[in-house]
């Protein structure tokens, strides 16, 4: 399972009464994914599917607005990029669910994290366009090239029509994001294990980029100068300050980090993913850190820093200076939005091999740009049923498609307002990318304003903390200084407010974007209280259902021999479910977590709607996925109805062939009671069929613990 996925969906494994002879049921069966979780270079997979696209498009759009100093402004930024991820990093150590609705909600209330999640949302709305459309600047380039080749000499270029270029990314751009929009409705979601070998391709293509743009320079001493250090800014790049006094120092080093900010896009999804990361969650949490850091830094910014170094400025980007007015003008050249295929074509070596190269260019950056399409796809649906969890949207948004079962509705909506995107921008990757900044910077200010707010509100011990605290005094009067978090908070917030009057574009469509969408959130959250008719709104999983004859490993789809039983029926009652998930290995052992659904005395028999999953299994069930979720170790959740609960067990014991059964202690018995009345039913279990070992049997409660093999 993966980030991809929208709702939680889980195999809920439903089986007859177990006083009654096994029989065949005529149910349907529903699949579904299993929760289950990944191991971190999984989870940095998957981010990095998100961030390390921007390699693709980042050169082109910084470089327009800043001039050849955008490759130092962009090591800039993934470096400081290290900075927010450890942001995100102790958010999600404080809740497992930690995105940047959560946090701003449990910092600043309902009212901002609204508010946060609208920018959030223009975020992903244009995740997917820019990475669509980039995605057609590249197969057009491609294209482009082999056009150019004899017997054709057809130049089909951005340099020479430029306007036939961007109208063929767009509609290469609608029909992925059409495509994405059916997978999504389908519910095919991307895995873990496509991120993963997507990656490797990328990895490969990376290295042989940079080993290939090395032996370049070292053998072509003409190229062997670093780009200028100092940005220059064009008069749009200034935006509304384009008549204010002449920018220098660091307010134009501000202006310059704000515009190539966007290198870092898709921290969101390392908090999206942490629900996913296996134990121990918080060391494989700094892990997939780590390597996205050192993975983005190495790629994005030494592949910028060859592109201009390599490529001709005359083909990089057209650069006009107007004397009469003072105004500097940039366009689009030749490889302005595929540089990786300008630095491609300009490498030593024969035409042939290059082009072969560009190819394979082309299609790794087809893949991963691709999948960011559809990460921002199921990441809006995600957000939003985030939303809808929280009781602000209505019912109406996840209404299930009826062959599908997936929240079609948000899905229709988030592809509409992303085809209008990529229909306003006529296929323009700087017009998509500076919009597309206002999103990333402010989802980013919330968050870390908000993490600030917590260390102050909440002073609970985190597992982790960003550096640089300062601790004055003592004992309840203790005082901690986040000065790390507060500076990296100061950082952002100032390169917000710089974008705000000097990207026109982001500014307008952001905020106006921003507004509508808190309007819709506010709209649907009043509607949504009236039909709770001012009630609480508890929030609680999805779960598909299959159906059984009787309780085999197969049918749970165990992986290990001998699990661990844990009996479980009141959600505000896990000791027993929270000290076997610290104990167990879900390595070499199976935790199968059964949920009696007692069937009212003297039922005469078993009827369909008895077999569904209803609102008080759900409020159990939920909460085991919460646990799961939080220790990072898989779950099989499985439903019995049943007038015996401790028979029922001790049956799902025998078939099983459980090493362990464990119950919580009981309100109403002694344990030593509770585990005499199980002794019994094992008893007559066993009798009925061959037990094939002895059976361990705990009762957990809140101060002891006792323990018996049977």
């Amino acid at each position: 399972m993966s980030i991809a996925q929208e709702q939680s969906e889980f195999d809920v494994v439903l089986l007859p009464p177990a006083d009654e002879q096994p029989r065949k049921i005529n149910l349907v069966v529903v699949s579904s994914v299993a929760l289950s979780f990944i191991s971190f270079w999984r989870a940095a997979a998957i981010v990095l599917n998100d961030m390390a696209s921007t390699v693709y498009y980042i050169g082109g759009i910084s470089e327009q607005a800043i001039g050849k100093a955008a490759p130092w402004f962009v090591l800039a930024v993934m470096l400081f990029a290290y900075a927010v991820r450890a942001v995100y990093v102790e958010s999600c150590t404080m809740f497992t669910r930690g995105g940047v609705y959560r946090v701003v909600k449990e910092a600043m209330g309902g009212p901002l994290a609204k508010l946060s999640v609208s920018a959030l949302m223009f975020d992903y709305v244009l995740t997917g366009p820019i990475s669509a459309v980039s995605a057609g600047q590249y197969l057009v380039g491609m294209f482009g090239n082999l056009l150019a080749l004899p017997p054709f000499h057809w130049q089909i270029n951005a340099d020479v029509h430029p306007e036939l270029v961007k109208l063929l990314s767009m509609l290469i751009a609608i029909g992925i994001t059409l495509y994405f929009w059916r997978i999504n409705i389908i519910g095919i979601h991307e895995s873990s294990a496509k991120a993963m070998r997507i990656m490797q391709l990328t990895t490969i293509m990376g290295v042989i980029v940079i080993a290939w743009a090395g032996m370049t320079l070292a053998m072509r001493p003409e190229l062997q100068h670093l780009p200028p250090v100092r940005p220059v800014l064009t008069g749009e790049s200034k935006g509304w300050l384009l008549n204010f006094p002449r920018i220098v120092g660091l307010f134009g080093i501000v202006i310059a980090f704000g515009h190539t900010l966007l290198a870092m896009s898709g921290e969101e999804s390392l908090a999206q993913v942490y629900r996913e990361i296996e134990a121990p969650k918080v060391p494989n949490l700094l892990k997939a850190g780590a390597v996205i850091a050192l993975y983005s830094l190495v790629l994005t910014a030494i592949v910028t820093f060859f592109a201009v170094m390599i490529i001709p400025d005359a083909e990089r980007i057209k650069t006009i200076f107007d004397p009469a007015t003072g105004v500097i003008v940039r366009e689009s050249a030749k490889y302005t939005d595929n540089l990786i295929s300008g630095l491609v074509m300009h490498l030593l070596g024969p035409q042939w091999l290059r082009l072969t190269l560009q190819a394979f260019v082309v299609f790794v950056g087809f893949l991963i740009l691709s999948g960011a399409v559809n990460t921002s796809i199921v990441g809006s649906n995600g957000v939003l049923n985030r939303l809808a969890e929280d009781g602000i949207l209505t019912p109406w948004f996840l209404h299930p498609q009826a062959r599908f079962g997936t929240t079609h509705r948000l899905i229709n909506i988030v592809c509409i307002l992303q085809l209008l995107t990529i229909v306003a921008s006529m296929g323009d990757v700087y017009t998509l990318g500076e919009a597309y900044a206002f999103g990333v910077i402010w989802s980013f200010v919330f968050k870390t304003l908000a993490m600030v707010i917590l260390r102050f509100k909440d002073k609970s011990k985190r597992e982790y903390e960003v550096p640089l605290n300062v601790r004055v005094g003592r004992g309840a009067g203790r005082i901690d200084l986040p000065i790390g978090i507060t500076i990296i908070f100061l950082i952002l917030f100032s390169t917000a407010m710089i974008n705000l009057f000097t990207k026109k574009v982001a500014t307008l469509w952001g905020i106006g974007f921003t507004i509508g969408f808190l309007a819709v959130f506010l709209v649907c959250e009043q509607i949504s209280h009236r039909l709770r008719r001012g009630g609480h709104h508890e929030h609680l999983e999805q779960f598909n259902e299959k159906v059984t004859d009787y309780a085999t490993p197969q049918s749970l789809g165990l992986m290990h021999p001998q699990p661990v039983l844990v009996a479980i029926r009141n959600p505000k009652s896990m000791r027993a479910l929270d000290r076997v998930l610290r104990e167990t290995d879900t390595m070499r052992k199976d935790i199968v977590a059964i949920t009696c659904k007692v069937l009212p005395p003297l039922t005469p028999g078993i009827t369909p709607e008895e077999l569904k999953v209803n609102d008080n299994d759900r409020e159990v069930l939920t909460r085991v996925v919460n646990l799961a979720e939080e220790a990072g170790k898989r779950v099989f959740p499985l439903v019995i109805p049943t007038n015996n609960p401790l028979y029922a067990i001790a049956a799902a014991a025998r078939d099983l062939n459980a090493a362990e059964v464990v119950l919580g202690a009981s309100e109403k018995s002694a344990a030593d009671v509770q585990l005499e009345q199980f002794a019994l039913a094992w008893g007559m279990a066993a009798a009925e069929g061959a037990a094939s070992h002895p059976l361990k049997i705990r009762i957990v409660g809140e101060k002891e613990e006792l323990a018996y093999e049977l």
